[in-house]
């Protein structure tokens, strides 16, 4: 339902286009790790993955499961609620490697939260945390994705943000999704978490290059 979702409502927000390096795999169980932006890039990512005919299981945080018309889809489809800052937050990677298991690909926002600034320009990302490098360490391979452009959609104060929701049909902005080559990182934590940024950011550099000039 959500990737449905996704694949209908993003093309009205905003002018999305997606590219592969040439050889990038979505293969079963794979983990796709994604920068994170803008409360609009999850569904950005849906509707990228959709088109690339996958429908995922993402890591989302928890306060997604109170809302009453999403709980259930949620549910369903197999999502998994991240507790963050609580004693359940490590069942979220449980749950992951059950859906690796099972053969299912897993989206996962290894920064954990969104930037804390309110303009709506594109900056590499940022820190990530452990909890990426702790999953893959089951040999899952990594798959770095980039986004650019979906805080041109949704970005700044909460007003900004209903306000630029509210006007992306008209002004449908550029947003592109790069996916990169697949990799397996290096059982050290530390080593791995260094690793998957350097990769998701060289495939957010591909994706802004795909901006207008005056939009990266």
């Amino acid at each position: 339902m959500l990737s449905a979702v996704a694949r209908t409502v993003v093309p009205v927000l905003g002018r999305l286009t997606v590219t592969t390096d040439p050889s990038a795999v979505l293969a079963p169980g794979s983990i796709v790790a994604a920068n994170h932006s803008s409360l609009a890039d999850p569904g950005v990512v849906l509707a990228a993955l959709d088109r690339l005919g996958v429908q995922p299981v993402v890591l989302a945080t928890a306060g997604l499961w109170r809302i009453p018309l999403l709980r259930g889809a949620l549910t369903r489809e197999g999502h998994v609620p991240v507790h963050r800052g609580t004693e359940h937050a490590a069942r979220a990677l449980e749950a992951a490697a059950a859906a690796l298991s099972a053969g299912r690909v897993v989206v996962l926002y290894p920064e954990g939260r969104l930037p804390l600034r309110t303009d709506p320009a594109d900056h590499a990302p940022g820190p990530f945390r452990t909890g990426l490098a702790r999953l893959a360490a089951g040999g899952a391979p990594v798959v770095p994705l980039g986004q650019a452009g979906a805080r041109r959609i949704s970005s700044g104060s909460t007003a900004k943000q209903f306000a630029g929701l509210l006007t992306a049909p008209l002004r449908r902005p550029a947003v592109h999704v790069h996916l990169g080559a697949p990799l397996h990182l290096s059982p050290d934590v530390a080593t791995a978490t260094a690793e998957a940024r350097a990769a998701v950011t060289a495939a957010w550099r591909t994706a802004a290059t795909h901006l207008p000039p005056h939009r990266r």
